[in-house]
């Protein structure tokens, strides 16, 4: 049995979990599943005392944002050594879920992506778990892969569903819906798909407004800051290349002998 803190990753990455997974189609790619009660019963063996939380914000156990869905996160402990993991709630076809059904337009088809329940929400933070196991060791070869770029089904346009009112029986009275201040939803950076903190004197949904106009992507602070970054260091390569491009072409001799360029000798 293992019993420091270098084990963890080697002992847990020997166990084969090829019996207790589940492959599905899913957006026209094939994903593996691994059963989360099978994953913490053989951490639980080795490790008793391995602890995981399901991370709240104020009670509620997701983050949302209107524009890009659910975000669920965890965090697992073994032998002291802590590792936070998040997943999207998605659909079948690996869509984000959100509260509001949308439909989606790419260049083959269109679908519709439901509303999310808490079905969906509960599914996910269980899946989340498992990967999250899976920076320990455990099952992490069924991941490779999954970053790797889509099939090519792209995205053209996501418009929302317009759903029809349903009538409300008279007997039922209607309760007034209370205004929703735009600090209560927690907007999620598009890079680290973290929740977006405050900054200074912005608030976080400030901070997610300024980043959108500005860099047209809703981002935290830091990562609006590298994103900056990449970009002028990409301007300025291109501009490199653009100067190199249009240089002067050296001039070149002819060997009589061999008929293969070189460069003029200037002395």
């Amino acid at each position: 049995m293992a019993n420091t803190k270098s084990d963890v990753f080697s002992t847990l990455d020997k166990i084969n979990v090829n019996g207790h997974t589940e492959v599905k189609e899913a957006g026209g790619v094939k994903l593996t599943y691994l059963s989360w009660a099978w994953g913490w019963k053989e951490v639980k063996k080795v490790y008793p005392d391995a602890n995981y939380e399901i991370v709240k914000f104020d009670g509620i156990p997701y983050a949302y944002d209107p524009n890009t869905g659910y975000m669920v996160y965890t965090k697992v402990t073994i032998e002291g050594i802590t590792h936070e993991m998040w997943l999207p709630v998605m659909d079948s076809n690996n869509r984000a879920m959100k509260a509001e059904p949308y439909e989606v337009k790419t260049k083959y088809r269109s679908f519709t992506v439901a509303p999310a329940t808490m079905f969906d929400i509960n599914k996910t933070i269980m899946r989340c778990l498992v990967k999250n196991l899976a920076m320990f060791g455990l099952g992490l070869y069924i991941y490779a892969g999954e970053d790797l770029p889509d099939s090519g089904d792209e995205v053209v346009e996501t418009t929302p569903v317009k759903q029809e009112k349903k009538s409300t029986p008279k007997s039922a009275p209607k309760e007034k819906a209370e205004p929703k201040n735009e600090d209560d939803v927690v907007p999620m950076c598009a890079h680290c798909f973290k929740p977006i903190p405050a900054h200074d004197n912005y608030t976080p949904q400030q901070v997610a407004n300024l980043t959108m106009h500005n860099l047209k992507k809703q981002l935290c602070w830091d990562c609006a800051h590298d994103y900056q970054e990449k970009i002028k260091a990409e301007k300025e390569k291109k501009q490199a290349e653009d100067a190199q491009a249009n240089a002067p072409a050296p001039e070149y001799a002819i060997d009589e002998q061999t008929r293969l360029p070189f460069p003029m000798d200037e002395n």
